[in-house]
């Protein structure tokens, strides 16, 4: 485990070639454990972000950012393997985030607080309503994730409104997953997840098996009036801070 000191981390978008290539071989290690480069179809329309160690340069985190309305929806990542017709009444912009890793040597907190504050940012900037995105639990093995799963049911599932359907060909509904353990289960959530639920995001009521990318991931939509406004604040302060304009 790797931690770190305050502003060891910048962030910075993704626009050289080798800033590209680091990041898709970040994300080949974290979904695919292998050492080739990651990418896909939906990475021309994306913005590509990057969180670097400053000493080393070295690329420890990224994500991509493509903004969608409601008549764009049907292009995004998620859409391929949800089906989002709810949303298509969803009434403002809206912010994909997608393929987010962090290197697996690296767990200092701050590296997610960094990514939350240039999404703030971008929130703002682009009057965004709506951050959404498939959260990855790393594996195929679905029992592992059992007590997650039930903890998602039964306490953090959409609106029924905006409640994604199945589109994927494996699938696995939370409903028939009996919690031991809710403890557990929340302990199993991965970082990124437990952020936005925290936020008053919501989930899928079902999460999509991956073996491709070996994981297994659920729809997760985070409505930004609904943020508390005390959390609120707190992102926008990060937002504004030297570490979020990436010098």
């Amino acid at each position: 485990m790797t931690h770190a000191p305050p502003g060891r981390f910048h962030i910075t978008e993704a626009r050289s070639a080798d800033d590209l290539a680091q990041a898709r071989t970040l994300r080949a290690l974290c979904f695919r454990n292998l050492a080739l480069q990651e990418a896909d179809d939906f990475d021309q329309a994306a913005r590509h972000i990057v969180v670097k160690d400053r000493d080393s340069e070295e690329a420890i985190c990224c994500f991509r950012v493509t903004t969608f309305s409601a008549a764009t929806l049907h292009r995004s990542y998620s859409a391929q393997v949800y089906d989002l017709s709810a949303l298509r009444h969803f009434d403002g912009p809206m912010l994909e985030l997608g393929r987010f890793c962090i290197h697996p040597d690296w767990h200092d907190p701050d590296i997610l607080r960094l990514a939350w504050g240039w999404l703030a940012g971008q929130v703002d900037a682009q009057g965004a309503e709506l951050l959404f995105g498939c959260s990855s639990f790393a594996g195929v093995d679905a029992a592992r994730y059992r007590d997650a799963f039930a903890l998602l049911n039964s306490r953090h599932l959409a609106p029924p409104k905006w409640q994604p359907g199945v589109k994927a060909s494996e699938v696995i509904r939370f409903a028939s997953q009996d919690a031991t353990d809710m403890r557990a289960g929340l302990r199993l959530l991965p970082p990124l997840l437990r952020s936005y639920l925290t936020m008053g995001g919501w989930v899928s009521d079902h999460a999509v098996v991956d073996r491709a990318m070996n994981t297994i991931h659920v729809f997760t939509g985070l409505e930004i009036a609904a943020i508390p406004p005390g959390r609120k604040r707190l992102l926008r302060a990060l937002a504004m801070s030297k570490e979020s304009a990436g010098h």
